[in-house]
This record gives C-alpha cells, sequence and structure tokens, in this order.
C-alpha cells in the first residue's frame, strides 16, 4: 500500500522542507516528491499533516519500564509490548527493553523475551541488559547483593540474542579488555556505566571494543583536575555516550560542556524510564523497594535516584531549552544518533528513500500527534 505525507514540514538530512510530499510504500520511504506528483493524489492512504512537522521516529536504548510495567518485574512479551506503547506515544519507534541487575535466571528469561518480542512487538530493537556486572562503589539504585563478575556462563548467556541489538553495560574496571574484545566480537555492544574506573581502565576497554557510557556523568567516576576518570575518558574518546536530559539527573551547564566535547553526533538522548512514564501511579516497586516520583524524579525512601519518569518526547524538548541546540540536532541525539551506534543507522533514525518508514508527527509545541513504525500507524 502507498501511502503519502503532505501538507506540513518535513525534516530530511538538510534540514526541514516544506514544498514536499513523503511517500512510503511497503513500510520503507519510497521517495520525497513534489506534491503536485500524481503519486502524492493517488496514494491508497494519504496523510495530512495539518502543517505540523514529520520527523524520524525515537530511538531510546534505556527503558525500563513504562505504562505502569517493569521489566525486572515482568520480564515477558507482553511486558515489552506495554512498555513499548506507552513509549510510543510519546514519538519512541524503536527502543531496547532494558533489565538492571538482576540473578542470571532473570536475565536469561528477559533475553528470551527480547527474542521473541523482536519478531512479535513492533519497535524492539533488542536488548539492554545493565548489570550486574557492575561496581559496588557506583552502584546508584542497583542491588548490589546480585553484582557479579563476568565469567564464562555469563559470556555465554550474554550472546544468546540471535537477533537485533544486545547492549550491555559493565564496570570496565572489573573485567579484562580480553573479555570486552570478546563481548565485542560476538557481536555484543559494550558501554561503561556504574563505573569507579580510572581514566585509564576506561581507556583500555575503549581499546578493547567498548564503544559506549550509560547515563553520561551519572554513576560513574568523575572528572577531576588530576583524575579524569569515566568521565574525563567519556568527553576525551570518539565513542558514544547516552545523556539524561530531564534537569535533574544533570546540570544544564553539565550537558552542555558534553555537547561541546562530544558534538551531537556522539551524545544521544535517553530516557532510563520507569514504569511511571505513561502510568496514572507515580509510584511502583523496584526489587521490593518503594519509589516514587518527587519533583519529577524517580527516588526511593532515601531520595536515591531510581531512573526517571521522562519521555524522549520531553527529552527532545528539554535538549532545545537546556542544551541550546536546535530542533533538527535535538531530533538527530534522539534518532540518528542512537541508530547509529546500535549500528542501524543505514536504516533507521533519517527521512530519506530507503529508510525504514519509522515517523513522528510533532506540533510546534514539540508534542506528539501520531506515530508509524514501518509505515503503520500506532
Amino acid at each position: 500500500m502507498l501511502t503519502s505525507f503532505s501538507n506540513g514540514r518535513i525534516l530530511t538530512e538538510s534540514g526541514f522542507i516544506e514544498d514536499r510530499a513523503l511517500l512510503v510504500e511497503g513500510g520503507r520511504i519510497v521517495d520525497l516528491a513534489d506534491r503536485a506528483d500524481s503519486r502524492v493524489a493517488s496514494a491508497e492512504r494519504r496523510v495530512d499533516l495539518g502543517g505540523d512537522m514529520l520527523v524520524p521516529g525515537f530511538i531510546d536504548t534505556q527503558v525500563n519500564g513504562g505504562g505502569g510495567v517493569l521489566f525486572n518485574e515482568q520480564p515477558t512479551v507482553e511486558a515489552i509490548r506495554a512498555i513499548g506503547a506507552a513509549h510510543r506515544k510519546y514519538g519512541t519507534t524503536g527502543f531496547l527493553p532494558t533489565l538492571i541487575t538482576d540473578d542470571l535466571e532473570r536475565v536469561d528469561l528477559a533475553l528470551r523475551a527480547a527474542a521473541q518480542a523482536i519478531k512479535d512487538v513492533p519497535g524492539v530493537l533488542g536488548i539492554h541488559v545493565e548489570g550486574p556486572f557492575l561496581n559496588l562503589q557506583r552502584k546508584g539504585i542497583h542491588d548490589a547483593s546480585k553484582f557479579l563478575r563476568l565469567d564464562e556462563s555469563a559470556f555465554q548467556l550474554l550472546t544468546t540474542l540471535a537477533s537485533g541489538r544486545t547492549l550491555i553495560t559493565l564496570a570496565p574496571e572489573l573485567t579484562t579488555p580480553a573479555m570486552i574484545t570478546r563481548l565485542a566480537a560476538a557481536g555484543l555492544i559494550v558501554a561503561a556505566g556504574h563505573t569507579d574506573g580510572s581514566y585509564e581502565q576506561i581507556s583500555a576497554a575503549i581499546e578493547a571494543g567498548l564503544t559506549g557510557f550509560t547515563h553520561l556523568y551519572n554513576a560513574m567516576s568523575p572528572l577531576t583536575s588530576r583524575r579524569p576518570g569515566a568521565v574525563g575518558a567519556a568527553l576525551d574518546h570518539d565513542v558514544w555516550a547516552g545523556i539524561i536530559v530531564d534537569g535533574h539527573h544533570v546540570a544544564p551547564p553539565s550537558l552542555r560542556v558534553a555537547l561541546k566535547a562530544k558534538g551531537a553526533d556522539r551524545l544521544m538522548l535517553v530516557t532510563d524510564a520507569m514504569p511511571s512514564v505513561g502510568a496514572v501511579s507515580k509510584s511502583f516497586l523496584l526489587q521490593g523497594r518503594p519509589i516514587s516520583v518527587k519533583n519529577g524524579v524517580c527516588v526511593d525512601e532515601n531520595d536515591v535516584m531510581a531512573g526517571t519518569d521522562l519521555d524522549m518526547a520531553g527529552a527532545v524538548r528539554n535538549s532545545v531549552m537546556m542544551l541550546g541546540v536546535d530542533l533538527p540536532t535535538a531530533v538527530r541525539m534522539a534518532s540518528h544518533v542512537p541508530a547509529t551506534f546500535l549500528g542501524l543507522g543505514h536504516e533507521l533514525g533519517l527521512i530519506a528513500p530507503g529508510y525504514r518508514a519509522d515517523l513522528v508527527r510533532l506540533t510546534e509545541a514539540i508534542e506528539v500527534v501520531d506515530s508509524w513504525i514501518s509505515g503503520e500507524p500506532g
């Protein structure tokens, strides 16, 4: 079925254009045609954008929950579907359901659920396993009693996903460069997070195959005058970094420093979202601990941060306000940059011929009106 999108501002690699129509067929973008092109009027399905903006769908590499569902509590296909539906309302058309530190038995269940969800749930791109191979000194909300060393049996488990992307967050100082090389060679994407590693240790991990940082600044050794730490390594090397732009996890000046150091093509927006996103209730249980949203932040009873109540449309809006970037740049940080980090930049994250038709309709206020995954409306 041929679908045409017209009467709006379409975000392309060269910026917004108003004099063209987008043609989609078979789940892919076919052409950016002149609005007078006969195919626009003859398309079986025609979408009048009403002057709104059409941008690439957002890709979130760190989604713990949404719609009242936490992946750790329900590592099932049904849970992934519910989480995806909650975030799609905010423009997320591709995501990695994220499992924070847990027993390896639960990691196994999560991997099995993700394998099936990749086939059955629109927008699922793989899985993010955040822990349990983390550093006690930077544990954050993670349950340190479940922390483990990355041994051969864990390696075998982590490499079981046959399709999609597996992103693993670990503390590089608690494993070896050789193990990181093995993980990368097996097709995993390796990121540093919840790490107290030195600049030298993190740099060695990057040399070995580590390509990302999980929620830059948060839960990692800081940049100081004589000890650059994990943050210094992230800013100094040409690798990707996810960052939470909610105004709480990272101060706006620090956000802007990261942007200046890395550039927009290596800094990607993530939500680190919890079940409260898209849910009426703003409280939930995390491995038996009560978590609630206070002043826009998820915290436990001791006010330790526990993920966010942030959605991707909000992250894009905040980026325009807090980072001072224009909307096309903010959208790129939420779409093509994470797609490239995942090795999917050749087919996701841009509005261009041949790309998958994952699209979001936005108002001038950067509010989501509609979304499409592979050309199909949500």
